[in-house]
């Protein structure tokens, strides 16, 4: 079995009204780092955030009649992070909307939930999924 992990394989991908504020967003209330953003002529075509824990979101402007078209604002992710309570007060002092938190779950888990200035929800919290059963590919 292989000790290191795989690098991430599955992006949660937004399109957005305004990516460039949303980027912006993202970087100062909850601590992504932008790793690349392509733009042409004020739109972003695409760009990427890492989550300085692992893995990490791609987005770009809504361009409406692209293969991928998708409505701003109606996405959600869950993000895993050591510390919600430090998360929660960054996300705060930046004035995201806190739907939620911190709060302990029955699972295991503290989480967040707050909502960026585009809609979508974001849902950070220490529970890290579980550990995978070793069947990969068994559908």
């Amino acid at each position: 079995m292989n000790a290191t992990p795989n690098p991430p394989n599955v992006w949660p991908a937004f399109r957005a009204r305004d990516a460039r504020a949303l980027i912006d967003f993202l970087v100062a209330a909850f601590g992504f780092v932008e790793n690349v953003a392509y733009e042409e002529d004020g739109i972003i075509h695409h760009a990427q955030l890492d989550w300085p824990e692992g893995g990490g979101v791609m987005l770009g402007d809504d361009r409406p009649g692209t293969s991928w078209a998708r409505k701003p604002g109606t996405a959600g992710a869950y993000v895993v992070t050591g510390d919600p309570d430090a998360l929660h007060a960054r996300a705060v002092a930046a004035g995201a909307e806190i739907v939620e938190g911190p709060v302990d779950r029955d699972y295991g888990s503290r989480d967040v939930i707050a909502r960026d200035p585009e809609g979508n929800l974001w849902s950070f919290g220490t529970y890290p999924g579980s550990p995978r059963s070793g069947r990969a590919g068994v559908s």
